[in-house]
């Protein structure tokens, strides 16, 4: 394939001196080392990102980008064979390099080599990011600053875009790829990356100073029942009466705040599903990954540019109710689905899972009554309870602690009602009993030794817990 005279809008260079979808200001891709006094800034053999390199290198690059995206239509080679892009891509850039006349390193030379097939075939200045297995969250707030969320903890990296151009290709780069847009009438959008991450961008004029990008991402291998009790995110008998519940078909909110591991819990509660079961998923940007045959995903679609054709996930819900599924999952309930999501409980869909941001068990219901009254239906207040008291049996409550670590803090049991007040009792609970000197929080599980009304409906699924199961028994963590 010969070079192509860059004819694509997307790709062409700004005229205020901007150098295309390439360049960062101060990140050079991975692989690159110190040498000369220069700094690389890809990725450390630590995993985290290193200082920007010097400017001479930095105006360098500029120049040689600007050059290549006048020669090659990026688009094009982008459709072809990667081993034939990457060919010419080298073949090209030292000629580039030749003309300029500035000496590189191997490790330089090698690092904009990298960076220019990430432009091509990848995410531009968020590749090294997404390589990076310990960054569990990315957040771009316009193209000049990128953090980054380690180990519960968030900092600034190197990382930056061009301009706000560069970040907005990016971002249109990720929404098309699944269907969605972003733009002035659209101006904010939730969409997925392949590996499942999760992404949110928002863009002027809703977002005031440029364009913000938010990745959500998940870990390569998802974690299993097992690995939670080994982070000590809930106990073992905390587990098996979770598991249990699952397979003698409760119903279960999964509550939490944001970024608390909702998502990561519901997927290993999900595990505990027979194979035997039709499942159907519903969400607003697929990320759940069921390991059952037997799954049925859908997700809901944004409007069109003329502003219509959305499918909202409560005309998904009242679908899914003719998909003959044994359970249904919803990501998370948002809105009036929340009325569709009660009635498909209590219609003969018993272990149907969903999640819902709310900060505790008690507020949890609060919200999925807020979530009713949005609806254009006028029922009355007691008989919202009475649904959501006939619905669900368990509310389990993911929190995220000061310290970052995820935690279950409680398992709650909805016992029915008292006038019109939904009654609830504790079952397993987290009790925060201080922080240590670096900030670690000290605390410990607690069953509450109170046995579940539940027990009688897991012993006629053949399930018999142990008595000690709920006895005050502490773990100190």
């Amino acid at each position: 394939m010969n070079p192509v005279a860059n004819t694509d809008p997307m790709t062409m260079p700004s005229a205020a001196g901007s150098t295309g979808p390439g360049l960062r200001n101060v990140s050079t891709g991975p692989g690159l080392r110190a040498n000369a006094g220069a700094t690389g800034s890809g990725l450390r053999p630590d995993g985290r990102v290193a200082q920007a390199p010097r400017q001479q290198y930095l105006d360098l690059k500029a120049n040689v980008h600007r050059k290549l995206l006048n020669r090659l239509n990026l688009e094009a080679l982008a459709q072809s064979d990667r081993a034939r892009a990457e060919s010419e891509i080298r073949t090209l850039l030292g000629e580039l390099l030749a003309e300029e006349g500035t000496p590189l390193s191997l490790g330089e030379r090698e690092g904009l080599f990298v960076e220019l097939l990430d432009d091509v075939f990848g995410l531009g200045p968020l590749e090294p990011l997404l390589r990076d297995p310990s960054i569990s969250d990315i957040l771009v707030n316009t193209h000049k600053y990128v953090f980054v969320e380690r180990g519960g903890v968030l900092e600034r990296v190197a990382t930056t875009f061009q301009d706000d151009r560069h970040l907005m290709r990016v971002i249109d780069r990720i929404v098309s790829a699944v269907g969605r847009r972003v733009d002035d009438s659209s101006p904010m959008v939730d969409a997925r990356l392949p590996d499942g991450s999760r992404v949110n961008a928002i863009i002027p004029p809703l977002a005031v100073d440029g364009p913000l990008l938010s990745v959500r991402r998940f870990p390569a291998e998802r974690l299993k029942a097992d690995d939670l009790v080994t982070l000590r995110a809930l106990t073992r008998p905390m587990l098996e009466f979770l598991a249990h519940s699952v397979r003698a078909r409760l119903n279960c909110l999964i509550s939490g705040g944001t970024g608390a591991g909702k998502t990561t819990l519901l997927n290993v509660l999900s595990g505990f599903i027979s194979e035997r079961e039709r499942i159907v998923t519903i969400e607003d940007a697929a990320e759940l990954q069921l390991n059952q045959e037997h799954v049925a995903r859908l997700e809901t679609r944004p409007p069109n540019v003329e502003g219509k054709g959305a499918i909202r996930q409560r005309q998904l819900v009242i679908n899914a109710l003719r998909m003959r599924p044994d359970r249904i999952v919803v990501g998370e309930v948002r809105g009036e689905e929340a009325l569709d999501m009660l009635q498909a409980m209590n219609t003969g869909h018993d272990g149907s899972l969903t999640t819902v941001h709310a900060n505790a068990p008690r507020d949890a219901l609060t919200r999925i009554e807020t979530m009713i009254a949005m609806g254009t239906t006028n029922l009355p207040e007691r008989a919202m309870r009475q649904q959501i008291s006939s619905a669900i049996q368990l509310v389990v409550q993911q929190t995220r602690l000061s310290d970052g670590s995820r935690k279950v803090t409680s398992i709650s049991e909805i016992t029915g009602m008292e006038g019109d007040v939904i009654t609830m009792q504790e079952i397993f609970v987290f009790e925060k009993m201080g922080v240590t000197q670096d900030g670690k929080v000290i605390g410990r599980f607690r069953a509450t030794g109170v046995r579940p009304k539940c027990c009688e409906r897991l012993k006629m699924s053949g399930i018999h817990l142990p008595a000690d199961m709920f006895e005050g028994v502490t773990e100190v963590r």
